[in-house]
């Protein structure tokens, strides 16, 4: 494998600006790549679908080639590829169409584990058509997320579990195979939340057995696009249309309006990026994404037992959280200091990182607030050992 990351550096601009990035869980740096395909569709005549002519042929050839894209980032059939604007939105979409059927009593569940961006639209929904929504609760000293628990939280009730892959917050990979392995007992559907794995681990819808993957390109630094990835793309056709063209079948039956072209070919050169992370992977793009993926997994995995360690080994911080399998994400607290006061001190030092008050999500959960908070540091894929030192020396002086 090689992972170099001097190479990968060299290919974002943004990096030029001088800062340490820290601030990967709202998404990487856009490599230049993805910004000439964006900039260069946007100077290309693109029209809509469906005509006779050029550009209309070219804004179709895109939207097939983006289904492509994804379909070989997840291992998955383009034709159960449905795009969007962000995978939010098209979260909420799928949990529209699907509470259509759903009645009083029907059960959801979701986990103390997701970012609010995958529990919101399944709240709503269920709120709106009386059904239950059940809580997978995470182990609030390592946050791990029990599979145990799973199979007594489905019941015959149970329409849909969503769950994350990797925790953006705190990087925890719960045992989701052993999830849906309780949730196909019951017959219910599962929906896994990919967003922050993605740009981290080698992914393949079809070894997981997840029925729907959520992946959005801002977290690998594409543009702002997401998708829903059915591993049966039969499945489709059996959810309540939200599309605007009465006669709109297959992946179109889940997508609202016009698509953004040149952010769908931002999205294919993104996916080529990386496919291109470790410059020794060969063979097709499926191919060179397994490679390339499972070559960035071992190269953060020291990066992140790095930093877990110098962290662990100052007094004053508090790594929240400690399971055994993660991507490279933490969250840290700093004894009588607030998390904003944090954070505002080390981008006095030039380093980017987030507060969170602890107020909702997964710290809400685990009573972070009560001391002030968490600092979330995400790893890019263009973070180096100089960093992971400098973010270590900054908070060593920190007292």
């Amino acid at each position: 494998m090689a992972f170099d990351v001097a190479r990968i550096r060299g290919l974002f601009p943004a990096l030029g600006d001088g800062w340490i990035h820290f601030d990967g869980a709202a998404g990487m740096l856009v490599p230049e790549q993805v910004a000439s395909a964006v900039s260069t569709a946007m100077r290309a005549p693109v029209s809509g679908p469906g005509g006779a002519f050029p550009a209309s042929q070219r804004a179709e050839s895109i939207v097939t080639a983006a289904r492509r894209a994804v379909a070989d980032l997840v291992g998955a059939d383009p034709a159960g590829v449905v795009l969007g604007p962000s995978s939010p939105v098209m979260l909420r979409r799928l949990c529209d169409a699907l509470a259509e059927r759903w009645t009083i009593g029907d059960e959801v569940v979701v986990s103390r584990l997701d970012e609010q961006a995958n529990l919101a639209p399944w709240q709503r929904a269920a709120k709106r058509v009386g059904a239950v929504v059940r809580w997978g609760e995470i182990d609030i000293e390592t946050c791990e997320l029990p599979a145990w628990q799973y199979e007594q939280l489905v019941s015959a009730r149970t329409k849909a579990v969503a769950v994350t892959l990797a925790s953006g917050s705190v990087g925890t990979r719960p045992d989701v195979p052993t999830i849906i392995e309780f949730a196909k007992r019951v017959g219910a559907l599962v929906v896994v939340d990919a967003t922050y794995a993605a740009p981290f681990l080698p992914l393949d819808i079809n070894a997981l057995g997840a029925d729907v993957m959520v992946v959005s390109a801002q977290a690998w630094g594409g543009p702002s696009v997401g998708a829903l990835v059915f591993r049966d793309p039969e499945l489709i056709e059996r959810i309540a249309s939200v599309s605007l063209d009465p006669g709109a079948r297959g992946a179109a039956r889940l997508e609202l309006g016009p698509h953004a072209y040149p952010l769908l070919a931002g999205l294919i050169a993104s996916i080529d990026y990386l496919a291109g992370l470790d410059d020794a992977a060969s063979g097709s793009r499926r191919e060179r994404l397994v490679t390339s993926l499972g070559s960035a997994k071992s190269y953060h995995a020291g990066l992140l037992a790095q930093l877990s360690t110098e962290l662990l080994s100052l007094r004053h911080i508090m790594v929240i959280g400690n399971a055994m399998r993660r991507i490279p994400a933490l969250a840290f607290a700093v004894a009588g200091k607030k998390s904003p006061e944090v954070a505002e001190y080390l981008a006095s030092q030039g380093l980017c990182a987030f507060a969170d008050d602890g107020a909702a999500g997964v710290f809400a959960s685990l009573g972070v607030g009560e001391v002030g908070g968490a600092v979330r540091i995400g790893l890019a894929h263009y973070s180096n050992v100089f960093e992971i030192n400098q973010l270590v020396r900054v908070l060593e002086e920190l007292r």
